[in-house]
């Protein structure tokens, strides 16, 4: 649980300074669960140029609730949280400051969402909050007053999370929680996942993660897991501390995201997925009448693919549905053994490239045209689809073929041109299964909309 706040001082010397305005909002990982917003009355003078900055003056303060009659809340919404700030160590000094003047011990463990910008969002001129969500596309309101700070370094920590693809912070966290003594039971973890789509991590006690999945519903697909009785099952059982998710409303994306962090964190349950989850694929070659025959084959990264699957019946399938919807020949594509002409030629599906009618030069054409149609290669476009509730979109940008990364975005802060999106995209690898999940996904499932550029 995390406590994320900024709180507005009167400026003056060091440590001599008094809190004006805080905004704390409680937040787990995922979305606000409470918030805590009050103007404070420092008993001491605003300096004039924290007036001109903030819009707080000494008159808005002097009915404002003290220090010490906001203290308990602070210390009720912070309980069990590490606190999160732009400049944390600030923040954390003023409030440390305040409760030692009342002689109560604040602390906490922080995260300081500059150093984790510099960090998980290098190469900005600028990590200033104001700078730094407007290069973000992160929609802000009342800059320098608390509650907008606070709630702009709410979102932008919500990217920091998502761009942290080691879960060094979930990691962090946990730790935390192993030494405040928490030991979750199976059911007490099951009950604290949604009913989403999302990824989840299966960690140890240590916060090593060693399993990562994903699923169209998180709380279900865990609770398998913990009922199942085969082997990996119960070692995930007997090594289960704690797990954490991240929804991502897009079924795409969890796709994307569990690929790829399953090769960055290495999860030992995940053994047979850090390898291709695609092990067969659909190649064209010319056969020696020069007609373009399609084949599945296992993969074989010397050749060019024009999209892969999880299984060779999977292949199949598929390769007999393209030879129907392209009137192409199930003889030439190895679907029909036979010294004759093939099964479609009889339906008049086939224009009879099988026993030599059509031309190798008007067969092909269509071939052609449906692997060019069938591939990422120099393709650019943004998949739209659902964002993880109803104000939001998720979008997934693939440029000149190459597959860059997903993003969230407002419905009220329309993403209007590529070069915003560009800025706010969250960075994945553009490997072979990346792109086959794309291509897999797009042929099967229905999204909101597809851009292309």
């Amino acid at each position: 649980m995390y406590a994320i706040l900024d709180i507005e001082t009167t400026g003056g010397q060091y440590n001599e300074e008094g809190i004006t305005e805080i905004a704390i909002y409680r937040f787990d990982g995922h979305e606000i669960v409470d918030q805590f917003i009050s103007l404070v009355n420092p008993e001491i003078p605003i300096q004039p140029f924290v007036v001109k900055l903030t819009g707080i003056n000494n008159a808005m303060l002097r009915s404002a609730p003290k220090f010490y009659e906001v203290a308990k809340r602070i210390i009720e919404i912070t309980d069990g949280c590490t606190i999160v700030a732009h400049n944390a160590s600030f923040d954390y000094r003023i409030l440390r400051t305040e409760f030692r003047r009342l002689g109560y011990d604040f602390s906490k463990p922080t995260l300081c969402t500059v150093e984790l910008s510099k960090k998980l969002l290098p190469g900005h001129h600028s990590y200033s909050l104001g700078k730094l969500v407007r290069a973000l596309g992160i929609p802000m309101a009342d800059r320098h007053r608390a509650t907008g700070d606070a709630m702009a370094t709410v979102k932008l920590f919500k990217m920091l999370l998502s761009k942290d693809l080691e879960k060094e912070i979930v990691k962090s966290y946990i730790k935390t929680e192993i030494k405040a003594g928490i030991s979750p039971k199976l059911l007490d973890i099951i009950d604290g996942v949604p009913s989403k789509t999302g990824i989840y991590y299966i960690h140890r006690e240590d916060g090593t993660i060693i399993y990562i999945g994903k699923s169209k519903n998180i709380k279900k697909r865990v609770n398998q897991h913990f009922t199942s009785s085969d082997r990996k099952a119960k070692k995930l059982q007997n090594e289960v501390f704690a797990v954490t998710f991240e929804e991502t409303g897009s079924e795409l994306i969890a796709l994307l995201k569990e690929s790829e962090e399953i090769k960055v964190n290495r999860p030992p349950y995940n053994r047979s997925q850090r390898k291709t989850i695609f092990p067969f694929a659909l190649y064209a070659e010319k056969n020696k009448n020069g007609y373009i025959a399609l084949q599945v084959q296992k993969a074989d990264g010397r050749k060019k693919e024009i999209t892969s699957f999880s299984t060779l019946i999977e292949g199949k399938s598929l390769l007999h549905k393209i030879t129907e919807e392209n009137n192409l020949c199930q003889k030439i594509n190895g679907l029909y053994d036979t010294k004759k002409s093939c099964f479609q030629y009889d339906l008049k599906q086939c224009y009879g490239a099988c026993i030599g009618e059509e031309a190798p030069e008007d067969y092909n054409k269509r071939v052609t045209h449906f692997i060019e149609n069938n591939q990422l290669q120099n393709q650019s476009m943004v998949i739209v689809d659902q964002g993880r509730n109803v104000n939001e979109r998720s979008a997934v940008l693939i440029e000149n073929g190459i597959y860059k990364g997903y993003c969230f975005y407002d419905l009220n802060y329309q993403i209007n041109n590529i070069d915003i999106l560009k800025n706010i995209i969250i960075p994945m690898e553009n490997n072979r299964d990346s792109r086959n999940i794309i291509l897999n996904y797009v042929r099967k499932k229905k999204v909101i909309k597809i851009v292309r550029f």
